[in-house]
C-alpha cells in the first residue's frame, strides 16, 4: 500500500460535456456544422441574443438527452424547466446560458464497470440539457499585447452536461468511467465521441480527505483535458500536488485549474464559482416541459444493444476473454467491424488477434470513429482464408496486411502479382529439405544428438531458401521424417 493511500482517500466527480449529434442549435434553426465553417457565420439573432429574439426549443435535442438518460439507468421526472445561468465571459455572447439547474431532464443513475478485474459502481447525478458557447482563439503578439478573437458558430449548439457522483476512487476509475461513457454515447447515437475536436469534454473534480473521513476535502476542478490519456495524466499530477501541499501544512483553495498537457501539470486559473454565483432563475421565453411516460417509453424502445450487453454476448457467442471483449467493445465502430468479419466466414479469435494486433498498429482502434478502419472486413477475411487454406503462411499475412491498408487493393490479388503463393507441394518442399540438410550436417548432427532446437534453425534455413514461401509446418514435418 502507497504512503498517501495510508493517509488520504482519493474522491474523485466527472462532469462530461456532449455535443448532441442534431442538424440545427439548441434553440434556433442554425446549421450545428461549425468545425469547417468561415468564423462567425453560422450564427441569427437568437445564437447571438439580440434583443427580441425568442428561443424554441429542439425537439431532437430533448429525446437524445431523455435517450442518453435511459442508457445511464437514471430517473425520468414528468416535469422539467430551462433556467438561466448568468456569468459573463466573451464567448457567451448573452451574458447568460441556457441550462437546467434544480428541475433537470434526468437524475439518480448509475454506470458500472471494472477496472483491474474489479467491479465498480458509479452514480450519475443527472444528465441535463442545455447550450454550448462560443469559442476563443488566443492570437500571439499584436503590437505588443496579447489577443483573443471571438468565433461564435459554436455557440447555441446543443449540449449535455452528464455529472457523476464524486464515486470514483484513482485515476484508473476516473479514465474507465469515461471510456465506458463515451462508447455508450457512440452506441446510442448522440455523440461522436470526437474528444480532439471539443465534442466531448471532460471536466474532473478532484479533492483529497484523511483516511476514514466522512465530511469531502477541498474541490479543485481540472478543465482542457481532450483525451483519455489526458484525463489520467492530469488526475494523477493533481492527486500529488494535493498531498504535497497538506503534507506541507498548507491549504487548499477552492478553484478551477486548466491541464496543460505539454508540461505534464495543472495550472491555475480562477476561483471556483458556487452555485449562487450564477444567479440562477427560471427561463423566461422558454415554457417548461411535461415529460409523458409514453413518450420516455417510445424513447426506450428505440434504444440498441448497448456496450456492456455487447460485451457479455461477445463472451458467451465467441468465447473471447473479458479482457480482448471490453476493448473490441469499446468502440461501436470496432464491435462492428468485428462482427461483419465473423459473419464472414473468419474465426472469431483469429479476428480479435488481428484487431487488437495487427491492424490497431496500422492504425490505433481508438482512431477508427472518425478516420475508419486501415482495411475493411471483406479485406481481412480474404486474408484469413488465404492462410487457413494454406496458400500464404502468417508471416505472408503481417506482411501483406500493410500493403492492402497502404493501397486499398485486395490481399489475393497482391499475392497473384508478387507471386507469394505459399509452397505447398512435397515434391518441392522435399528438395527444400534435402539441400538444407547436405548443407548444414552439424545441426543434423545435433539434432540427431537430441538437440530439439536444432530443428529449429533447419526449418529456418528452409524459409531462408524459399524466401518465406515454404509452408512451416510441412518443413517440419518433412524434415522431422527424413531425420528420422
Amino acid at each position: 500500500m502507497s504512503a498517501l493511500a495510508t493517509r488520504y482517500e482519493v474522491v474523485i466527480g466527472l462532469e462530461v460535456h456532449a455535443q448532441i449529434l442534431t442538424r440545427s442549435k439548441m434553440f434556433c434553426g442554425c446549421s450545428t456544422d461549425y468545425l469547417t465553417a468561415a468564423p462567425n457565420s453560422i450564427t441569427c439573432p437568437v445564437c447571438l441574443g439580440l434583443p427580441g429574439s425568442l428561443p424554441v426549443i429542439n425537439r431532437d435535442a430533448v429525446e437524445a438527452t431523455i435517450r442518453t438518460a435511459l442508457a445511464l439507468n437514471c430517473e425520468i421526472p414528468e416535469f422539467t424547466k430551462f433556467d438561466r445561468k448568468n456569468y459573463f465571459y466573451p464567448d457567451l455572447p448573452k451574458g447568460y446560458q441556457i441550462s437546467q439547474y434544480d428541475l433537470p431532464l434526468s437524475r439518480n443513475g448509475f454506470l458500472e464497470f471494472e477496472v483491474k478485474g474489479q467491479p465498480r459502481r458509479c452514480g450519475i447525478t443527472r444528465v441535463h440539457l442545455e447550450e454550448d458557447t462560443g469559442k476563443l482563439l488566443h492570437a500571439g503578439a499584436i503590437h505588443e499585447a496579447q489577443s483573443s478573437l471571438v468565433d461564435l458558430n459554436r455557440a447555441g449548439v446543443p449540449l449535455m452536461e452528464i455529472v457523476s457522483e464524486p464515486d470514483l476512487r484513482s485515476a484508473d476509475d476516473a479514465r474507465e468511467y469515461f471510456t465506458r461513457l463515451r462508447a455508450i454515447l457512440q452506441y446510442i447515437g448522440v455523440n461522436n465521441g470526437d474528444m480532439e475536436s471539443g465534442q466531448l469534454r471532460c471536466d474532473a473534480n478532484v479533492s483529497l480527505r484523511p483516511l476514514g473521513a466522512t465530511e469531502y476535502g477541498t474541490k479543485v476542478e481540472i478543465k482542457n483535458m481532450n483525451s483519455f490519456r489526458a484525463v489520467h495524466r492530469a488526475i494523477e499530477f493533481e492527486i500529488v500536488r494535493q498531498t504535497e501541499v497538506l503534507d506541507g501544512g498548507g491549504r487548499l483553495i477552492q478553484e478551477t485549474r486548466g491541464w496543460n498537457d505539454a508540461r505534464g501539470e495543472t495550472v491555475s486559473q480562477r476561483s471556483k464559482e458556487f452555485a449562487q454565483d450564477y444567479r440562477y432563475f427560471p427561463e423566461p421565453d422558454l415554457p417548461p416541459l411535461a415529460v409523458t411516460r409514453p413518450w420516455v417509453e417510445q424513447i426506450r424502445t428505440g434504444l440498441p444493444e448497448l456496450p456492456s450487453a455487447r460485451r457479455a454476448r461477445f463472451i458467451k457467442a465467441f468465447e473471447l476473454s473479458g479482457y480482448d471483449a471490453s476493448l473490441l467493445t469499446s468502440s461501436r465502430t470496432v464491435a462492428e467491424y468485428f462482427e461483419t468479419a465473423v459473419r464472414g466466414g473468419a474465426p472469431a479469435k483469429a479476428v480479435a488477434n488481428w484487431i487488437l494486433g495487427d491492424l490497431s498498429r496500422l492504425r490505433n482502434t481508438a482512431d477508427w470513429d472518425k478516420a475508419g478502419p486501415p482495411v475493411k472486413a471483406a479485406q481481412l477475411v480474404e486474408l484469413l482464408t488465404l492462410v487457413d487454406s494454406g496458400q500464404i503462411s502468417g508471416k505472408m499475412a503481417k506482411d501483406l496486411i500493410a500493403q492492402v491498408g497502404a493501397t486499398g487493393r485486395n490481399p489475393a490479388e497482391l499475392v497473384r502479382e508478387q507471386g507469394l503463393s505459399q509452397i505447398s507441394g512435397d515434391s518441392e518442399l522435399i528438395q527444400i529439405v534435402e539441400q538444407v540438410i547436405a548443407e548444414n550436417a552439424k545441426s543434423v548432427e545435433d539434432y540427431r544428438a537430441g538437440k530439439q532446437q536444432a530443428l529449429g534453425f533447419l526449418v529456418g534455413q528452409a524459409m531462408k531458401l524459399s524466401k518465406g514461401k515454404a509452408n512451416p509446418a510441412r518443413v517440419n514435418e518433412l524434415l522431422r521424417e527424413k531425420l528420422a
